[in-house]
């Protein structure tokens, strides 16, 4: 297949790095340009006026008017998930907080006696259903925690189901157990007992079948303590699961110093930062990601972006997409806000949601970018004149169609 005519193909690049500071306002793009994609991946790239002729004996789509873009890496959700939480949805609307809602038996506990309830199959049927939407929005790429089990049969459950969407998405998929999500109702009043479960018996039983990359854990006051989440993410790290830690949501916890104490790949959320907390993260290793759908959803302040980015540091943003806090996968409202409500600019945010998120994911070396052999997972527009006028028009749908691994969804 051979684009031709593109107004502009961006996120082209020669390598792949993480992207800080002041290099995450450089978004590289050819104009009046060609994309050809052999097989699965990205096989060659340029302008019109450097078109070799023994290129055009591909299939050929005029691309005139339209832009090229990466297809999302989304390195934060929980879609794997059963029931929905309207009800919370107007109770949030008459005043009541997340901490109201989760104190009260809803929330997090609300969807995980939900997925108790439900069968592998019901769960994986409704999950990939949206997995599918999500990837015919832009996705190419993808990061999914379990976390509404919290015991070890529906822990188990919920990661054989993403392990399932794995082997059928043909999008990179990562796998994350977030056992340490809430305190489920039978332990309310042990909550020790229950973090010695999820030590002892929850991590060695997922890593002996192999169902995780990363461990996750919801360090936040009324939730895991900092010395919690210590032992269980220190517990993960022993069988091989990287940390990435839900951290300063509500408040700054510590979960930041946490995650730089311990290698985290990630640090997520970040509602709540101080100068500290953004000190700490530089120069640490640490991917700090920002979950704006979230913020936007509860109403809570945005993630200080631009006195991070301004600090150094780089950023990447995902979509959070889960039934209480951010129900929603689409990642290009996501990127609206970063620039609406966040401050950042169009190719700040855009290198966020496609090259750092894919670092933030661990598949940078295949997703992310316009590369010379990486997966043929893009996106095609309808005719705009330049990629700032995608979050200016908030709300609009800029996609034509979308590809993945050189198909059209």
């Amino acid at each position: 297949m051979l684009l031709t005519n593109i107004h502009r193909i961006y996120g082209v690049r020669d390598r792949s790095s993480f992207l800080r500071g002041k290099e995450m306002d450089k978004l590289p793009y050819l104009e009046n340009a060609w994309l050809r994609i052999k097989g699965e991946r990205i096989e060659a790239f340029g302008t019109m006026d450097q078109l070799p002729a023994t290129m055009q004996d591909a299939w050929i789509i005029d691309a005139s008017g339209r832009l090229v873009l990466p297809a999302f890496c989304d390195a934060h959700t929980h879609v794997v998930f059963a029931g929905s939480r309207e009800s919370e949805f107007v109770q949030k609307i008459r005043g009541a907080t997340y901490a109201d809602i989760a104190a009260a038996g809803g929330g997090i506990l609300s969807t995980m006696q939900a997925v108790r309830k439900a069968s592998e199959q019901e769960l994986f049927e409704s999950s990939w259903l949206r997995v599918r939407r999500m990837m015919e929005q832009g996705t190419g790429a993808l990061e999914i925690k379990s976390g509404y089990g919290l015991d070890l049969a529906n822990e188990l459950k919920l990661l054989r189901v993403i392990r399932r969407i794995r082997e059928q998405a043909p999008i990179p998929i990562r796998a994350t157990f977030l056992g340490a999500h809430a305190f489920p109702p039978e332990y309310r009043n042990d909550r020790e007992g229950y973090v010695n479960r999820v030590i002892g018996e929850m991590i060695p039983a997922i890593a002996k079948e192999g169902l995780a990359d990363y461990i996750d854990v919801f360090c936040e006051q009324g939730f895991f303590s900092v010395d919690q989440s210590r032992r269980i993410l220190e517990a993960g790290i022993k069988y091989g699961l990287r940390p990435k830690i839900h951290a300063n949501q509500l408040s700054s916890s510590g979960a930041v110093q946490l995650g730089v104490e311990l290698g985290a790949l990630s640090v997520d959320h970040l509602e709540q930062m101080n100068p500290e907390d953004i000190g700490d993260l530089k120069d640490s290793g640490v991917i700090p990601t920002a979950l704006p759908g979230a913020a936007y959803f509860l109403r809570a302040s945005y993630p200080p972006a631009r006195a991070m980015l301004d600090a150094g540091l780089g950023l990447a943003i995902a979509t959070d997409y889960n039934p209480g806090s951010a129900p929603s996968g689409n990642m290009w409202f996501n990127i609206q806000l970063a620039c609406i409500q966040m401050r950042m600019t169009p190719a700040e945010a855009f290198n966020a949601a496609t090259i750092n998120g894919a670092w933030a994911m661990e598949v940078a070396d295949h997703a992310g970018s316009i590369l010379h052999g990486y997966l043929a997972n893009l996106i095609l527009t309808h005719p705009i004149p330049n990629l700032e006028s995608i979050p200016y028009a908030f709300g609009e749908n800029p996609v034509h169609r979308v590809m993945i691994r050189g198909m059209w969804v």
